[in-house]
Order: structure tokens, then sequence, then C-alpha cells
């Protein structure tokens, strides 16, 4: 929303879309930026993401390492490319793919204008993060685009500092995502603490560890107890 703090989305962005190399299941894939904050976004973004220290998983310096195997190299480099040769895209940063040794993908923001472009419905499961840049007075559509583009129903975040505008865009989104965040990246539940699970095609919306979850390892049954004789097995009404 046009309210939001830009400083926090772009912190939250890279925290959320390229840790573990954009390899978990609640990683940021796409975000909708209003124009009035996309300048200031997009600069930040452009001064941090080239920085981050991606090399081995050993190193602790590392922010990210490479891509679990070749098939989601492949997996991730086709999408770079999509976006490289169509029309409606345009790569803000990284974009660079090399597997000489080890599967590295470099952290990449794209933009595209298509709303319907398939970098903002299809799962990448890696370190790609594709925006569409809405205009401000168009907030409610944009909403209503984001219930509607995506297949998948996992976690979302709203980055908005009005609060009556959070909870309407809260309740518009209501079945967007099993895990939602105000004002935090889309990630980071902590196991026990907070209820984790998706709907649509992210699952049955189970929450882990949670009281929800228990029912499926119980088998209800449902007992009903007469405590008096039946006398007949016809009803008043059939009485003449």
């Amino acid at each position: 929303h046009p309210t939001a703090c830009a400083e926090t989305i772009v912190n939250g962005t890279i925290l959320s879309g390229f840790e573990y190399c954009g390899q978990k299941c609640s990683a940021v894939s796409r975000m909708y930026v209003p124009a009035s904050l996309w300048d200031q976004i997009r600069a930040g973004l452009e001064a941090a993401v080239p920085a981050l220290k991606i090399g081995p998983a050993e190193k602790t310096t590392s922010f990210a390492s490479a891509v679990i195997d070749q098939k989601s190299f492949d997996k991730i480099k086709s999408y770079i490319e999509f976006a490289r040769e169509d029309e409606s895209c345009r790569i803000i940063v990284g974009g660079d793919c090399n597997d000489d040794v080890g599967y590295y993908v470099t952290p990449t923001i794209i933009q595209t204008t298509d709303p319907n472009c398939k970098l903002l419905h299809e799962e990448i499961f890696g370190p790609v993060v594709t925006v569409l840049v809405y205009q401000d007075a168009d907030w409610e559509e944009t909403v209503k685009l984001v219930n509607e583009t995506s297949p998948y129903g996992l976690t979302g975040s709203i980055f908005c500092r009005d609060r009556s505008i959070l909870e309407a865009t809260h309740k518009a989104l209501r079945h967007t995502a099993g895990n939602i965040y105000f004002n935090d990246k889309s990630t980071g539940s902590v196991v026990g603490q907070q209820p984790f699970g998706g709907s649509r095609a992210s699952g049955t919306n189970d929450k882990a560890l949670s009281l929800n979850l228990v029912g499926k390892w119980t088998s209800p049954q449902a007992i009903k107890e007469s405590l008096v004789p039946l006398t007949t097995h016809t009803y008043p009404y059939m009485e003449e």
C-alpha cells in the first residue's frame, strides 16, 4: 500500500526472497508495488541485492549459496531466460546463472507490466522475485488481482501503515494465504509458536503443531443413545 515503509519492504523482500536461495515454500516470489513507492524500493533493491554474498554454504559470511541440483538450476534459469525474451519483462538486478562449480543463481528481481505474466503465478522455487507496479488509485483492483492470480495459498505479506486499510485488505485476502504477515517478511514462522500451513494448491491448510492437526491422527465417531423405548414406527401426520 502507498502508506507502507519502503525500507521495510526492501529488507523484507531480500530476507524472504533470497535466504536459502529462495528454496523455501514460504519465500516471496511476487510483489505488487504502488507507483509512488517503486522508485524508492527499486533503488533500495538495486543497491542491496548485488551486494549480497553468494558463496559456499559452510562459510558464515555467505548470505545464500547454490540451488540444490541441476534440475532446479535448469528450471530457474529457464524462467530468467523467459524474462529476457518477453517484451513485458525487464530484469532489474541479477539474472546470472553459473553451474561450472555448483549451481549458482544470483538473486534476481524482475519487473513485468503483464498482470498475467507466468512469473506471477507459476512456482519457480528459486531466488527470483517478480514485481508488478500498479497505480496508487488502483489499490482495491490490485488486491483482487492478488487474490485471483496465483493457484497457491501458503504465505503472504501486506505492507500498510493505515490500520483500517490493512484490516480491510486482510479480509479481502482471507483465503489467499494460510499464513499472512502484516508489515513483515512472509517467512520465518517458528515451529511450536506459529502454526504453519496453506490452502489451495499449497495443501489442506492443516497447521503443523496445532490442535487442528491432532485430528489427523484420530478417527471421530458420533454416538446417539435413546433412553426411552421406541413405541411406534409411524408419525403423527400419518393419522387420518
